[in-house]
């Protein structure tokens, strides 16, 4: 597989981006000195690995609710710069 100079001009024209003719071939010899990089992936022996999604072991990293005391109202109300009848009170932000 490889792209052509045509490709490139195809994806600049949907991304409406203006390359001169040597920005193109700059990018052509670019995008397919990747693919060819990527093609050498092909040459490993993946027998014996099992596919996977995630490069990492990704494990579900939430933990149990547990129900903890938390602070009485007095407590929370005490850093706040207004309150009404236990309640932040803020400026209103519309009319």
């Amino acid at each position: 597989m490889s792209i052509s100079n045509n490709d490139v001009q195809h994806v600049a024209k949907l991304a409406r981006l203006n390359l001169t003719s040597d920005e193109e071939q700059m990018l052509t010899g670019q995008l397919n000195a990747i693919l060819k990089y990527a093609e050498k992936l092909n040459e490993l022996n993946t027998d014996d690995i099992a596919p996977t999604s995630h490069v990492l072991h990704v494990s579900n990293v939430t933990r149990e609710d547990e129900t903890k005391e938390s602070l009485s109202i007095e407590q929370v109300m005490h850093n706040a710069p207004d309150e009404e009848e236990g309640q932040f009170k803020v400026p209103a932000v519309m009319e």
